[in-house]
Formats: C-alpha cells, sequence, structure tokens
C-alpha cells in the first residue's frame, strides 16, 4: 500500500494519523424484505397526468427578471400588460418595470383517478433571468395537458422553499419552488375509463419478479388468474362477479422480490444503496491518494503498507494512511463503510466501484447520481 501523498491528503488529513480501514470478511445474511404486489406493480392504464403552464410570480423583492419594456419589451412585459388589459386596465409596455415580477414555467404530475375539485402539488421554475423567487405568489395560471389544448386544472398560491445550506458555496438555489395543493382540477382526469385493468405492469421490469407475482396471484385466486407476458407485464383474469374487490386482494398479497444486482451512489450526500447480496473479488485499485486491495489474509502486504491481520508476517500492523484491505468476499456494504472512514468522496467511491467492475471483480452495475 502507498501512504498519502502530499498533494492528495485533503479528506484523508482530515484525521491524519488515521489509521487504515483493515477489513475481515464476515459473513452474514442479507434479510429477506417482504413487498406487496401494488407496491411493485401498477395498473394498466395507470399513467400520470403531466400538465404544464405559462404564468406570473408576483410580488418578488427586486428579485425578478431584469428587463424593461418598450420595442424589445420581454415576454414577461408583455404578458404583465395582457394581465392588466384582461383586468380592464391599460398600461403602455415601455412603462413597465419587473423587478418584482418574474415569468415562469408550471409543472405538475397528477393522479389519472383526480376528480374535478381535486387538489394536487405543482412546481414553478423561472424562465427569465429573475435571481431569485422566494417570497413570491403564483399568479392564477391554467394548466394544459397537451400544448393547445383546453385547461383542464388552474394554479396559484405562495411558493415554498426548503431551508437553505448555509454551507453551499454559492448559496441555496432559488429560482425553482414547489406549491404545495396549490393546483386545483378543472374536470374529471379520466381513471381507467373501460372498466378495471386487464394486466399489471411491473414499476422495474424483471422476469423473476414477473413470475413471483404471477404465482403469488394464483395462489390467491386460483390457477390461471394471472400470466407473465414478459419482464414488465402479469396479464389478469379477474373475476366476473367482484373484479375491483379481486384487485384490492391482489393488491395487498406479500411476496420477496428478488434485488437486482446493483449499486447506486448519491454524488451530492455520498449515500450508497445497495440492491442484491453483492460481493467483491480479489482486485487492486488505486485512485489519487486511495488504495484498495481485496487480497487473501496470507498474501504479501503491498510495498509501503503493512500485512494484514493474520498474515505470516508483521500481522496486526497498520496500513497507511488512504490504504483499505479485505479478503475476497466483502460484502459492497462492508467495503462502502471503509472508504468512507478514509475520506474517500462519491465521485472517488464511484470510480472505485466502476473500476472493480471493469476488471471482473464485482458483478453489479454502477450508477452515479
Amino acid at each position: 500500500m502507498k501512504p498519502v501523498p502530499a498533494a492528495g491528503q485533503g479528506r484523508a488529513a482530515m484525521a491524519m494519523a488515521l489509521f487504515v480501514a483493515l477489513l475481515l470478511i464476515g459473513s452474514f445474511e442479507a434479510s429477506a424484505q417482504t413487498t406487496r404486489v401494488r407496491d411493485l406493480t401498477i395498473n394498466e392504464g395507470e399513467v400520470p397526468v403531466r400538465l404544464v403552464g405559462y404564468g406570473l410570480v408576483v410580488g418578488l423583492d427586486g428579485t425578478g427578471d431584469r428587463v424593461f419594456g418598450g420595442s424589445q419589451g420581454s415576454m414577461t412585459v408583455r404578458s404583465i400588460a395582457n394581465l392588466l388589459r384582461n383586468l380592464g386596465i391599460e398600461v403602455p409596455e415601455q412603462f413597465i418595470r419587473t423587478r418584482n415580477v418574474a415569468a415562469v414555467l408550471v409543472t405538475a404530475e397528477a393522479s389519472p383517478y383526480l376528480r374535478r375539485g381535486g387538489r394536487f402539488e405543482v412546481s414553478v421554475a423561472s424562465l427569465g433571468d429573475a435571481s431569485s423567487l422566494r417570497g413570491g405568489q403564483l399568479w392564477q395560471t391554467p394548466l394544459l395537458a397537451s400544448v393547445g389544448g383546453p385547461p383542464v386544472a388552474i394554479a396559484q398560491g405562495n411558493l415554498l422553499f426548503p431551508p437553505g445550506d448555509p454551507g453551499r458555496r454559492n448559496g441555496p438555489v432559488e429560482t425553482s419552488a414547489v406549491l404545495i395543493d396549490a393546483a386545483v382540477a378543472l374536470t374529471d382526469f379520466g381513471g381507467w375509463g373501460g372498466g378495471p385493468p386487464s394486466r399489471l405492469l411491473l414499476r422495474s421490469p424483471d422476469l423473476a419478479t414477473a413470475q413471483l407475482i404471477a404465482d403469488a396471484i394464483n395462489g390467491a385466486l386460483g390457477d390461471g388468474a394471472a400470466v407473465v407476458e414478459d419482464p414488465g407485464a402479469v396479464a389478469l383474469t379477474l373475476p366476473a362477479d367482484d373484479p375491483m374487490g379481486a384487485l384490492v386482494q391482489l393488491g395487498e398479497l406479500t411476496l420477496t422480490p428478488t434485488l437486482s444486482p446493483r449499486i447506486v451512489i448519491d454524488a451530492q450526500s455520498g449515500v450508497v444503496a445497495v440492491g442484491g447480496d453483492i460481493s467483491v473479488g480479489e482486485a487492486v485499485v488505486s485512485h489519487d491518494w486511495l488504495t484498495v486491495t481485496i487480497a487473501p489474509p496470507d498474501a504479501p502486504a503491498p510495498a509501503g503498507g503493512a500485512a494484514p491481520e493474520g498474515a505470516a508476517s508483521d500481522a496486526g500492523a497498520l496500513l497507511p494512511p488512504g490504504a483499505v484491505r479485505a479478503d475476497p468476499g466483502i460484502r459492497v456494504q462492508a467495503l462502502a463503510e471503509a472508504l468512507h472512514a478514509v475520506g474517500a468522496t462519491s465521485d472517488m467511491m464511484g470510480a472505485v466501484f466502476r473500476s472493480l467492475r471493469g476488471v471482473g471483480a464485482l458483478q453489479a452495475e454502477v450508477e452515479v447520481r
């Protein structure tokens, strides 16, 4: 193992004399988790209704769109003029200033079962050069299901922002926000329309999981009630006398789905999520000041490092800072904890896991978001 070079001490230097994470494989059994069928599937036709609209956020404290009216008037200026004109007030565009108004795009995703008068959440994002939407209010905005179509909902209300992060270098982002229950449906959104669904669609297509779902349904409703069409769909034959009751019943059935061998790393928080019981084989990966060695306990220690516990010589000696050593077969969760312990960033962790996959020591997809 090589020690941390001066140029790369960064995070590892936080604990300077930080020892090394010395990991020995510990066998453990991943606990199986049961899941309801309705948490793994959606009903055929249960497609969310996506809406969009163009509106104005008013009441800003001088942080709105920084453009003036006149012959080169912006969309914000023209929108304000049109809005006032519809209210019976005529104001020439050249006299309009927009520092307290911002043009925004309003988007939403609503349930297809929503009925007239139902409420739902919307998001707004600045379209112009406003520096902040904090403290603003969304003016009454029609929402469309398709461009050029009739309004199916209308939104208005005060904008909400998550708490600011004082550690953020450039301050919190305030050019987008959410409005809770600020939109009201003007019509029924449709629902199933043609009666109960004839298929269940898997949220994450997987052939093994689809078969487990079909087996569970057949066990509850009788053979032939469910047939796997493909990894993403299970065809249903519901009882004619009470299809809706049967649908509720099968939705509550539980099973233990197979987990996909996948590693997802959040680039901002450093959170590592692992799907499936994934282990790591023999390999050595060096990245900047970090060296990861997956090797048997009796293998020779790398130059500059110490032999792992149980080795023929120097047993129990510490490895240099920035070095992680483990036995083949170590689980990904344990390796991730060791990388966190020596100060590895999420980008470095992603690079390590991708490299392990590249040399064949890790059989799982790796995704850094």
